[in-house]
C-alpha cells in the first residue's frame, strides 16, 4: 500500500470544509476493522485511509500548516500503513475504570508481544510491537501498543481462497483470549495485502 504524500493531504481550510463528511466515510470504513479480542484488548487495523484521517486530525488540532510541521507528521504516521505482506495494527487496553486499568496494566506487561494472528492451516504470527519506541516499562503495558503482523504468500494466499482468521493473545493473565474474524473483518483486512 502506497504511503501517503504531502500533495494528497487536505490543507487546514479545506479540511473544515470536507472534514464531517470525510469523517462520516472514515467511521464506517473503521467498522470491519476493529476486532475485540477478550474482555479488553481491542485491535484497530490500520491502513492508508484510517492513517490520512490520523494525520488530517493531528493537523487540525495542532493547526499545523507549515512544510516541515506537515512532514514531521506523515514520517510519523506513515508507518502505520501495510507494506502489502503485513497487516498494521493500533491495540488498546480499554478499561473503563481507573483503578481497574492501573492494575490490569500493572499485570499485563509483555502482553504487546504475545497477540497474535492465524490463518486456519497455518501458524500463530506474532506481533512485532512498538518499533518506534518501547511503551511498557518494569511496571506496567502501556494502554496503547503499535504492532504489524507479516504474513507469508501460503498465508495470503489461503486467507483470499476463505480460510478463517483468528486473532489472540498468549498472556497468562488475559485468559481465553481468541476470536474468529468474521467476512467483513476479513474482507476489509484483504485489501491491506494489495
Amino acid at each position: 500500500m502506497q504511503k501517503l504524500s504531502r500533495e494528497e493531504l487536505f490543507s487546514l481550510e479545506q479540511y473544515a470544509e470536507q472534514r464531517p463528511e470525510f469523517r462520516q466515510r472514515v467511521l464506517m470504513h473503521k467498522q470491519p476493522r476493529r476486532v475485540a479480542v477478550g474482555e479488553a484488548l481491542v485491535l484497530y487495523f490500520e491502513d492508508r485511509l484510517t492513517i490520512q484521517y490520523q494525520i488530517q486530525e493531528m493537523l487540525r488540532i495542532e493547526k499545523i500548516f507549515e512544510a516541515n510541521g506537515i512532514m514531521e507528521e506523515l514520517d510519523t504516521y506513515n508507518p502505520l500503513i501495510p507494506d502489502g505482506n503485513n497487516l498494521k495494527v493500533t491495540a488498546m487496553l480499554e478499561y473503563k475504570e481507573v483503578e481497574e486499568r492501573k492494575q490490569r496494566l500493572s499485570e499485563l506487561r509483555g502482553l504487546e508481544d504475545l497477540v497474535w494472528l492465524q490463518v486456519t492451516g497455518h501458524k500463530k504470527v506474532f506481533s512485532i510491537a512498538n518499533e518506534d519506541l518501547e511503551r511498557s516499562n518494569a511496571e506496567k503495558t502501556s494502554a496503547v501498543h503499535f504492532m504489524r503482523f507479516e504474513f507469508s504468500p501460503g498465508m495470503i494466499a489461503d486467507l483470499t481462497a476463505g480460510q478463517a482468521l483468528f486473532a489472540g493473545c498468549d498472556h497468562p493473565n488475559y485468559p481465553a483470549a481468541i476470536t474468529e474474524l468474521n467476512n467483513s473483518n476479513i474482507n476489509s483486512l484483504l485489501k491491506d495485502f494489495g
